[in-house]
């Protein structure tokens, strides 16, 4: 019997629910050489600010064992960049869904890139990443309390019709409390986890690996702690959910729907196997029929 892997995520029909995550695939466009985009339900590109960063300092990548921690710092080229010219350029290459991750540091520079956004046709679907810093409250993450997230989330709400993800960060002590006030705040939908926050030290130099001194840990480390947010959010919240977080096969991203994910994100594993979206997008008929699985959408939060 053929498998049907498709999903749909607030309208949009996907050909399957794999994404690569955001700051692990490019824009898509670097890797159209090595494999058939279209064999990908979506893409969320690399994370943008409204002006071009040139990131932190190197080094700023340190190996973990089944992770790795980075601290690129946002490295882009500006949001003026990705609409006019690195979404429509994969638009002609790509059929599928393209997700526009957007970054700020204040609740106006989210506003204004989401408003740029929103007028760009080539983007399907808008995630707003609020593990960014607020630099008029003293660098605390968006993310990391209710009232500012549901502050983050009403702004750029009034600035598209597209549908609207708010990626949340895991470094919280209640991540449901958070999703229902971007929920309330008219969120059309949730991804989690963004990384946690780690550190590694050179015992022989005597000080950290990371020039930034900390950064985001994501790998397979983080899968268990995921798949448990996954679950807590798709069953608090009536929104769908973008899973993320060390997912690196096609039984994770089955295990993550199964918790409660509409569509699922893949990672880190991007930066060790170009290929693995590739890859998990091929094996996941065979494990659904492994599973005695025949439709995907039958298994969205069946735990």
């Amino acid at each position: 019997m053929v498998k049907d892997l498709s999903v749909n995520l607030c309208g949009i029909d996907m050909v399957n629910p794999v994404v690569p995550a955001s700051g692990t695939f490019g824009f898509g466009l670097e890797l159209a050489d090595s494999m058939d985009l279209n064999k990908i339900g979506g893409i969320s590109l690399k994370g943008t600010t409204r002006e071009a960063r040139y990131g932190n300092e190197s080094p700023r990548i340190a190996e973990c064992p089944s992770g790795m921690i980075n601290s690129v710092g946002l490295q882009n080229p500006g949001i003026d960049v990705l609409v006019e010219e690195k979404a429509p350029s994969l638009r002609r290459i790509y059929d599928n869904c393209i997700i526009a991750n957007i970054s700020g540091f204040s609740i106006e520079e989210y506003a204004y890139n989401v408003a740029k956004a929103d007028k760009c046709p080539e983007i399907d679907i808008i995630e707003v990443n609020i593990s960014c810093p607020n630099v008029h409250n003293g660098g605390m993450a968006f993310g990391t309390s209710a009232e500012s997230a549901a502050q983050v989330t009403a702004a750029v709400r009034k600035e598209t019709t597209k549908p609207l993800f708010i990626k949340l960060s895991p470094n919280v002590t209640d991540i449901v409390s958070i999703a229902k006030a971007c929920e309330t705040a008219g969120a059309d939908g949730i991804t989690l986890v963004n990384t946690f926050l780690g550190m590694r030290i050179d015992i022989k130099k005597r000080k950290p690996v990371i020039a930034n001194k900390m950064g985001g840990f994501s790998g397979n480390a983080i899968f268990p702690i995921a798949v448990r947010m996954v679950y807590q959010v798709s069953h608090a919240c009536k929104i769908p959910v973008m899973g993320c977080g060390g997912v690196s096969s096609a039984e994770d991203v089955i295990e993550m729907m199964m918790a409660g994910a509409t569509a699922v994100q893949v990672g880190a594993e991007n930066l060790r196997n170009p290929m693995v979206c590739k890859e998990i997008c091929e094996n996941l008929p065979k494990i659904m029929e492994e599973l005695k699985i025949n439709d995907l959408k039958e298994i969205i939060g069946i735990v």
